[in-house]
């Protein structure tokens, strides 16, 4: 099996982006990486890493697309980039299961939909990312985090569908929980396109819709499934890292400046400490997959650094085992939602 990573993609390309691959390949027997970028820059890193195994390709794309560019114009113009070439092989070559991109986002979601393309039934392809949750072994999936900043009710009705799909593949969760993000938990809280959404929701078949959720619930481990339009969704999941990132700070600036004992106590609870930063910490889980695309592509963080890189490839092959683009496309076919063009 083989995945294609994008290596001019993210604040840490290449060298970032090349350790992780090394990485992959060497703890990860059953897969090869084919990576796309500058070849005489992937070749100095390899050397400088010491790798000399035969199980990482170069295609070479000289170009990089960079966050300032209008996405669309981009792709279309840029066909010797990193990106664009990454997406190519992925859509033409049978043998590669999936790709990871940390590169600028519009890019690589305008390029998903362009180059690989939708599935059939599926209105718009939408970025799902689990997130931690207070249960140790529970995470929740967020749909839509940033895909599709205006969004129809119908959108969010077929995200509600493609997001259990993707959960009970993954995890195995039956019957999976969805909440739709609102303002408030009641029934008619919320703006028009929330009035419209719930009101689909409540009466769709496919799913186990609970209800209205609020944002601060997101990470509580009640909901399976989490529904928001990619404006909402990107802000809410946005919000929960920073808040989880300024908590760790002041916990640190809290010990330093409370003395020896707090220290003492803190190097007690070395291991809790350990153990709570591998739950909330993003690079553990990988990045953010495009769901409703005829392949398997990843967007990783755009600070991803060799271990997230890692994790984005460990994360490709448990899609790719759980059987979910057939799964996504007979749920898809059997649900009573018509595409729209």
């Amino acid at each position: 099996m083989k995945i294609v990573i994008d290596v001019l993609g993210g604040d840490y390309s290449p060298d970032e982006i090349v350790k992780g691959a090394v990485t992959a390949v060497n703890l990860i027997p059953e897969v090869n990486i084919i990576l796309t970028g500058d070849k005489e820059k992937v070749e100095n890193i390899l050397n400088e890493i010491g790798y000399k195994g035969d199980r990482i390709e170069i295609v070479h794309a000289p170009e990089e697309i960079s966050c300032d560019e209008s996405p669309t114009m981009a792709i279309r113009r840029k066909t010797e980039s990193s990106l664009v070439k990454a997406l190519t092989i992925l859509k033409e070559q049978d043998d590669v299961i999936g790709m990871i991109s940390a590169g600028s986002t519009g890019a690589v979601l305008a390029g998903g939909l362009f180059i690989v393309g939708r599935m059939e039934g599926v209105k718009r392809p939408a970025l799902a990312p689990f997130l931690p949750t207070v249960y140790k072994d529970k995470r929740t999936l967020l749909i839509d985090c940033g895909a599709n900043v205006d969004c129809k009710p119908e959108y969010l009705q077929q995200f509600a569908i493609m997001g259990s799909i993707y959960v009970e593949a993954m995890t195995g969760v039956k019957n999976p929980k969805v909440g739709l993000i609102s303002n408030g938990v009641e029934d008619h809280k919320g703006n028009e396109q929330i009035h419209q959404t719930f009101e689909l929701l409540k009466n769709t078949k496919d799913i186990n819709f609970v209800g209205n959720m609020e944002a601060r619930e997101m990470l509580s481990g009640e909901f399976d499934v989490l529904v928001a339009d990619g404006f909402t969704g990107n802000v809410a999941m946005k919000s929960a890292e920073g808040t989880i990132n300024t908590f760790t700070n002041v916990l640190k600036q809290e010990i330093n400046s409370a003395g020896l004992g707090a220290k003492l106590g803190a190097l007690a609870l070395k291991k809790v400490f350990k153990s709570l930063k591998h739950r909330i910490n993003y690079t553990e889980v990988g990045g953010s997959p495009f769901l409703g695309l005829n392949k398997i592509l990843i967007k990783s963080h755009g600070s991803s650094k060799a271990k997230t890189i890692y994790t984005c490839v460990l994360q490709v092959l448990d899609i790719y085992k759980s059987n979910y683009i057939d799964k996504m496309r007979k749920g898809i076919e059997s649900s009573s939602i018509s595409r729209e063009d």
